[in-house]
């Protein structure tokens, strides 16, 4: 959990230099307030939802809780293990 902060917070750094960056110019003449366009908010949107589809491949190929862990404890647990087996 934590690292999954940290690589949110990664990215939100990375994003507000870049924004930060579009803001401003060398130029006096465009030194306006930058406005996001539909391409922009795709890419931010489309950037958002490729790390989480990695992010879920990886945790159905690597699961954080080991399966042979979770049986062990569920043919422990008695009848409840059978009412759940149905």
């Amino acid at each position: 959990m934590i690292s999954i902060v940290v690589n949110i917070g990664m990215w939100f750094e990375r994003f507000v230099i870049i924004v930060t960056s579009l803001h401003r110019d060398y130029l006096p003449s465009s030194w306006t307030m930058f406005s996001p366009s539909f391409v922009d908010i795709g890419i931010f949107i489309g950037t958002i939802g490729f790390f989480f589809v990695l992010f879920l491949l990886y945790a159905r190929t690597f699961p954080v809780i080991a399966q042979a862990e979770v049986k062990t404890i569920l043919k422990s647990s008695g009848d409840n293990y059978k009412k759940i087996e149905r």
